[in-house]
């Protein structure tokens, strides 16, 4: 009986100085990746109503304050930021040993004749442990590693996507308050066109229909200012959803639509497009996959399992010890198929960074190629055509104003300007627009369009 206990107790100290062991590595590794990820990276998002932070004292928004807003509080970035935590946690997985199991046998129990109840029994206790060949565990670790890795790269091509989508979003708002502000200069000015129509008339210096001419004006001028009024309040409520606030809080955006600058050649810029995550992270996947080949090809090594026990005979009130191993024999599966699966994938890896790289210069010729127009453009309507159509407008005021010609042509003359002034506000930020995804393209720092703040 004293034996017995002794095996038993003998068992329970090896199993949980086992436990121990892999509880103690455990949290070694855990401290070890909590150093290079730290929790901070999580609770670093602030806590603090996104109510409060939303704008400066004046009400108005510049950009900067929207970028650290997203940055903040946006749903997709938290998603992406998760993520890497997951993969950090797989990682750690990935690199664990195979717990040891604990196997109680009893034979020759509640037979017949001499072997009924347990007067026959012979009771094995075994403890027994996989053991890994080929390296297995350390390669797991290093697929996973390159996987937290990925989600890193995969993060920041997100991070850029949506800084750039913010961008173009408080473009757009820019662009709304450019034209609503043109759309109540050209009500004004309507209005007091209306006036001196309706006086001309009472004068009896017009025909009363151009009265009704310019209350037909007036009031589709009216409707547009409307509209314009609900395009930027549909601008800025587009804004605010890249924080994730239905109502916006602030008054306006502040920036400067109408400074733009010419880019860099397409030489110098595409010369940086390799620094964009979207291409960057093929030559981690890359090697990712050439991890996966070396891991399948070491499970093609069968692993063994030793055990080691104790084995009590009732009948003859004696012990002995049990000792085994456990080889498996690879005659059918020798991990050939996974293995030829992990060849074509590093090979399809290869394909895909090519594929990757021509797809990523299409789009960035395309880019610049619109930015060229719309700067082109913007140019050529600052420099020659707003000023003629300024020009044609005052003199057809001042010849309105001596009768010398009908509203019909003084009509013309500021509908031409309007629209001249409007496809104005357009090229404009067309270029910004453009320039945002190609900053975007580039991965270049965290203010994807030069737009100085007011």
């Amino acid at each position: 009986m004293r034996i017995r206990k002794s095996v038993f107790v003998l068992l329970a100290l090896l199993f949980i100085g086992c436990a121990q062991q892999h509880t103690t590595r455990i949290s070694k590794e855990t401290n070890h990746d909590t150093g290079q990820y730290p929790a901070a990276s999580v609770s670093r998002v602030s806590k603090q109503p996104v109510d409060e932070i939303v704008v400066d004292s004046n009400g108005t928004l510049p950009l900067r304050q929207v970028l650290a807003l997203t940055l903040i509080h946006n749903p997709e970035l938290k998603v992406f930021s998760l993520e890497t935590r997951a993969t950090q946690a797989r990682e750690l997985q990935a690199g664990l040993w195979p717990n040891p199991e604990i196997d109680i046998e009893a034979e020759n129990v509640g037979g017949t004749g001499e072997l009924s109840g347990f007067d026959g029994a012979e009771t094995t206790i075994q403890l027994s442990q996989l053991i890994e060949l080929g390296n297995k565990s350390q390669k797991r670790r290093k697929v996973a590693s390159l996987e937290k890795e990925l989600a890193g790269v995969d993060y920041e091509s997100k991070r850029l996507e949506v800084f750039s989508e913010a961008t173009k979003a408080f473009i757009s708002v820019l662009k709304a308050q450019e034209k609503l502000q043109l759309s109540n200069e050209l009500l004004t000015l309507s209005e007091k066109s209306f006036e001196t129509v309706t006086k001309r008339v009472d004068a009896g210096k017009d025909s009363p229909v151009e009265k009704t001419r310019a209350s037909v004006v007036l009031a589709n001028i009216k409707i547009s200012n409307r509209q314009a009024k609900r395009d930027l309040e549909y601008a800025s409520k587009q804004l605010a959803s890249f924080w994730g606030q239905d109502k916006p809080l602030f008054r306006e955006a502040a920036g400067d639509l109408y400074r733009i600058e010419p880019l860099p050649t397409l030489e110098n810029l595409i010369t940086q497009l390799k620094q964009n995550p979207e291409y960057a992270r093929w030559e981690t996947e890359i090697k990712k996959s050439r991890a996966v080949l070396d891991m399948e090809e070491s499970r093609a090594i069968g692993d063994i399992t030793i055990g080691a026990g104790v084995r009590r005979f009732n009948e003859t009130n004696d012990n002995a010890f049990v000792f085994g191993v456990s080889i498996p024999l690879p005659v059918s599966d020798r991990n050939q198929g996974t293995k030829q699966e992990a060849v074509y994938n590093l090979a399809k890896s290869h394909q895909s960074q090519k594929a990757a790289w021509l797809k990523l210069q299409n789009e960035f010729n395309q880019t610049y190629q619109e930015f060229t127009n719309s700067f082109s453009q913007a140019t050529s309507l600052k420099n020659e055509v707003l000023p003629a159509a300024i020009e044609m407008f005052n003199a057809a005021t001042r010849a309105y104003q001596e009768g010398k010609v009908d509203y019909l042509n003084l009509l013309d003359a500021q509908r031409t300007l309007f629209d001249i002034k409007n496809e104005y506000i357009e090229s404009l930020a067309d270029s910004h627009t453009a320039k945002a995804d190609i900053q975007r393209f580039i991965a270049n720092e965290i203010e994807p369009v030069n737009i100085s703040e007011s």
